[in-house]
């Protein structure tokens, strides 16, 4: 499919925001695919990172931790998020690999950085990038980050069995420059914004449940887990967000437009 024009990207704009707020994984998953077919891309991720306080001095990365990610595809032998989950262990580790300094620079501000322009070309024949993502059939990887405020940012990558184009680099750049209001949605769904500390993943199933009209009572079935126990996964909800209610709840998810 050939670049995406403005109105192209116009009407994705207009089908996000026809979302729910308790459908923001599929929201994410339908940008994905849009600007994958757009840009020449076989696979896309997003990932919510954070800044944790302290300790950076000695910290190359700054203090950066990725809490959440998601792929538009799954990558053999992987069930879901696995094979992207592998490399951030390693960025948990602090096993520092070149690529992972890219989204160092130019922290707090909105940018795009990518394999194939800046990074050297043995690193191409490194045992990281074979393993990681030459096997996978990845041949380039562009990232496309945007600041929500100093100490979060949204970032999705897209990944290519050739190197992307600038025409296609500017459709990514171009598609999700003008769309703060989704990247704050799909933080706040983490937990990653405004949230005392990250859901726990019986929480992250909890909340789009919680952006509904549907009652408490009605989470239980369609979780397999006893009322009393939903409750407790939303009182925990509610602390970590410094909210009481789920109109409190909800505003949060106003507040950002869309």
């Amino acid at each position: 499919m050939n670049t995406a024009g403005k109105e192209d990207i116009h009407s994705l704009w207009d089908d996000l925001a026809d979302f729910g707020a308790d459908r923001s994984a599929q929201a994410a998953a339908h940008l994905m695919s849009f600007l994958c077919d757009g840009g020449g891309a076989w696979n896309a991720t997003w990932a919510g990172a954070t800044r944790l306080d302290g300790g950076h001095d000695d910290d190359p990365l700054l203090g950066w931790r990725v809490g959440a990610v998601q792929a538009l595809h799954p990558v053999p032998p992987h069930p879901d998020e696995g094979h992207f989950k592998e490399i951030l262990k390693i960025w948990d580790k602090r096993e520092i690999d070149p690529s992972f300094l890219l989204p160092m620079r130019g922290v707090g501000t909105f940018r795009t950085y990518s394999f194939r322009r800046e990074l050297p070309p043995d690193w191409f024949e490194s045992a990281f990038y074979q393993h990681h993502y030459a096997s996978a059939g990845t041949f380039d990887a562009v990232f496309v980050a945007f600041p929500l405020n100093e100490d979060c940012e949204s970032h999705f990558g897209f990944y290519a069995r050739t190197m992307f184009t600038d025409e296609q680099i500017a459709l990514f750049a171009d598609t999700l420059r003008g769309i703060k209001w989704f990247h704050r949605n799909l933080m706040l769904n983490q937990g990653l914004l405004m949230a005392s500390a990250p859901l726990s993943g019986a929480e992250r199933r909890v909340l789009p449940l919680l952006l509904t009209d549907a009652s408490e009572k009605d989470f239980a079935p369609q979780l397999g887990l006893a009322s009393s126990t939903v409750h407790q996964y939303v009182v925990g909800i509610y602390r970590k967000f410094g909210v009481r209610s789920r109109a409190g709840l909800t505003r949060l998810w106003l507040r950002g437009g869309g």
